[in-house]
């Protein structure tokens, strides 16, 4: 039986008991924002072909795609569902009655 172990808190992944959750993600270079009259002939996926093409650039092509994959178990699934991009909670400020 294969074993699954939760990316986040790194718990083991009883499938018998519970669900395990799986997030896929995708970063790419957009190149859709760019919007100049001079640049309309301009073929933004050749130069992101050429970009990948580019020997010894793995660097490079890191800042052009990434993709990732992580396994999670419910409780960090709903943690990660609320705050997706793990941002710190607001502060809640307390004021008097006055």
């Amino acid at each position: 039986m294969i074993h699954f172990t939760c990316d986040c808190c790194k718990r083991i992944i009883d499938l018998e008991h519970e669900v395990r959750y799986i997030v896929r993600m995708e970063v790419f270079a957009a190149v859709d924002g760019v919007e100049s009259a001079m640049d309309d002939d301009r073929d933004y996926l050749q130069e992101i072909e050429d970009i990948l093409n580019r020997d010894g650039s793995e660097e490079l092509d890191e800042e052009v795609y990434q993709q990732a994959r992580f396994d999670l178990c419910s409780e960090c699934r709903e943690r990660f569902i609320r705050n997706p991009l793990g941002r710190p909670a607001p502060v809640e400020l307390g004021f008097s009655d006055n």
